[in-house]
């Protein structure tokens, strides 16, 4: 059976959601990173970065959120989670999630742990490191909207929910705090993010993993 080990709210709820919309059978394995489980041995044998989440399925061991989006969705093609191979749909499905992954989490990795980017102590520059990720943030938040706009679709790829909708809905989850501009408040993207939240898989991952109000 597919494991996946996750701590609540992170970038672990991604495939979380993935494997829920899918209707397959899978166990949870809660590693708390309140604890420093994520650094335990036990778990670095697994993802020897430390970073949740990671998935086992058999033999196989993989980490990468995007991967392991990939994964599920190759082994899972019933789902309909992903565009079929060789189309130009599957293509736009390739580089969204490329830049989920890596630009806008990158984005809000730095917004979140602007220390890790300036010398220990440096509070100003820990400001203005967080101070210029917000920025980009506001910007790569404009893009998403801009594609709901582009397309008048209820779904990031239009018609068809696929896999990166659970990885939009996360990663603009994360700015739900966010004092000026949280996603939600985005013409677009606010009512997409509330249609999201309304399915019943996310419904359970929220239930599951014990998230409060508010959930984007």
């Amino acid at each position: 059976m597919i494991q996946l080990h996750y701590a609540p709210a992170t970038a672990s709820m991604i495939p979380h959601l993935l494997l829920e919309e899918m209707g397959t059978p899978f166990e949870l394995v809660l590693v708390d990173n309140t604890l420093g489980a994520h650094r335990a041995p036990a778990y670095l044998a697994l993802n020897p970065n430390g970073l949740l989440p990671a998935l086992s399925d058999g033999d196989l061991v993989l980490y990468e959120t995007a991967a392991i989006c990939l994964h599920l969705c190759d082994t899972h093609p019933q789902s309909g989670l992903a565009p079929a191979l060789g189309t130009l749909q599957r293509a736009h499905f390739y580089k969204w999630l490329m830049w989920l992954t890596n630009t806008l989490q990158s984005a809000l990795i730095v917004y979140f742990y602007p220390q890790r980017w300036v010398d220990e102590g440096n509070a100003d520059g820990v400001a203005q490191v967080k101070a210029h990720a917000q920025s980009k943030i506001d910007g790569l938040l404009d893009q998403l909207d801009a594609e709901l706009a582009r397309h008048g679709g209820p779904w990031f790829m239009g018609e068809a929910f696929t896999a990166l909708d659970p990885y939009v809905f996360t990663l603009c989850r994360w700015t739900r705090n966010f004092s000026a501009r949280p996603a939600r408040a985005l013409p677009n993207l606010g009512p997409y993010l509330q249609r999201v939240l309304a399915r019943p898989a996310t419904q359970r991952v929220m239930a599951t993993e014990q998230l409060s109000a508010p959930f984007v």
